[in-house]
């Protein structure tokens, strides 16, 4: 069952690097207490996901600080390494965004945001959504229909339902 407004995030252990590599991110504690951006892609270095989604919220990032959001995250289904390399390549870590691999997709698959489609080699990835969470609960949630397009999990969209 997919998550919905006014769900409660489960628990998850996310990964990014850091100063001695790989480091373990809880969610439930990132959360807790906070105003946090989440923001979802199908894959790290594929085309709508790095020429659409994540430049939406560099753009917007500090309208979203302006608006008391404590952090804005991006989450794929990918390893840690990738999404830092990502990160850097776009601009995002530079623009402030936390980039933070499901790489086992288990909070995906938890949140009912996973999705297969074999043709184009994405197994067990994240479908495209945005959503704003208070202290764990979800607030907005955006989910793109199509996983190719990036129009209601984007970040102006996102910014103007909050």
């Amino acid at each position: 069952m997919s998550i919905s407004e006014g769900s409660k995030l489960p628990g998850a252990s996310l990964l990014k690097i850091g100063a001695n590599g790989p480091e373990a991110v809880d969610l439930e504690a990132t959360l807790a207490g906070r105003k946090v951006v989440i923001f979802a892609v199908p894959g790290a270095f594929t085309g709508t996901c790095t020429t659409a989604h994540v430049p939406s919220f560099i753009r917007t990032k500090g309208k979203f600080d302006d608006k008391g959001v404590d952090e804005v995250i991006c989450l794929s289904v990918n390893d840690p390494f990738v999404m830092k390399a990502w990160g850097e390549s776009t601009g995002a870590t530079e623009a402030g965004i936390t980039m933070l691999a499901d790489a086992e997709g288990a909070f995906t698959a938890a949140i009912g945001m996973d999705f297969s489609a074999p043709p184009a080699g994405l197994i067990g990835r994240s479908a495209r959504y945005a959503m704003l969470v208070e202290d764990g609960e979800v607030k907005v949630l955006h989910r793109e229909e199509s996983p190719g397009t990036c129009e209601i999990s984007g970040g102006e969209a996102l910014l103007a339902a909050i």
